[in-house]
């Protein structure tokens, strides 16, 4: 079980590879968190959020997970619209 509440019909063969991506990431929490979000954004985001996402997931767990969190600071190269979407909705998750 994944956790997803979106069904992936209607996504684009990219989108639904993203959205698997989310929920399947290795590190529970960030299933959690980044599985959550694109359930919710998928969909609607843009071209350009399409590609600052897949950057972002390209980035391994150990890493990103103090990023998402506030343990460390975010990196310049890294701080996007998508990031501070994913932090928004962040603190607005509930488990």
């Amino acid at each position: 079980m994944t956790g997803t509440k979106r069904s992936s019909e209607g996504l684009d063969a990219h989108r639904r590879k993203l959205l698997f991506r989310s929920w399947h990431r290795g590190m529970r929490e960030m299933d959690l968190i980044l599985g959550t979000f694109a359930d919710a954004e998928i969909g609607a985001l843009t071209g350009e959020e399409i590609e600052q996402y897949e950057r972002l997931l390209d980035i391994s767990d150990t890493e990103f997970l103090p990023l998402i969190t506030g343990e460390r600071p975010i990196p310049a190269d890294i701080d996007c619209a998508v990031l501070q979407k994913i932090l928004a909705s962040r603190r607005t998750m509930t488990f």
